[in-house]
């Protein structure tokens, strides 16, 4: 079992940056984590895939951020952070950490990050 902690979410201007983080804890035995991301859904709208990261791969970003958005993971620490520069009001959702390993997939409570315009 994975268990998956976000945080750094808020309220921004348009422009501005957020830095968001999630922290994976592990219980029992079980696989790896081989891939982590980040997953945005905003009111009325589909979950959508931002950014994820597989270790010993290049981070793959949407169009939508890319340029934008930074993805990083320290694999030692079991942590996945999303550096959100320059955001724009349309970045406003719910930001989801998620964590697959070899059998299952994870899912952390989400974190809200609202630009205001």
């Amino acid at each position: 079992q994975v268990q998956l902690v976000e945080s750094g979410g808020g309220l921004v201007q348009s422009g501005g940056s957020l830095r968001l983080s999630c922290a994976a804890s592990f219980t029992g035995s079980g696989s790896s984590i081989y891939r982590m991301a980040w997953y945005r859904q905003a009111p009325g709208k589909q979950r959508e895939l931002v950014a994820h990261i597989i270790s010993g791969s290049e981070p793959k970003y949407a169009d939508s951020v890319k340029g934008r958005f930074t993805i990083s993971r320290d694999n030692a620490k079991n942590t996945v952070t999303l550096q959100m520069n320059n955001l724009k009001p349309e970045d406003t959702a719910v930001y989801y950490c998620n964590a697959r390993t070899s059998g299952y997939v994870y899912w952390g409570q989400g974190t809200q990050v609202t630009v205001s315009s």
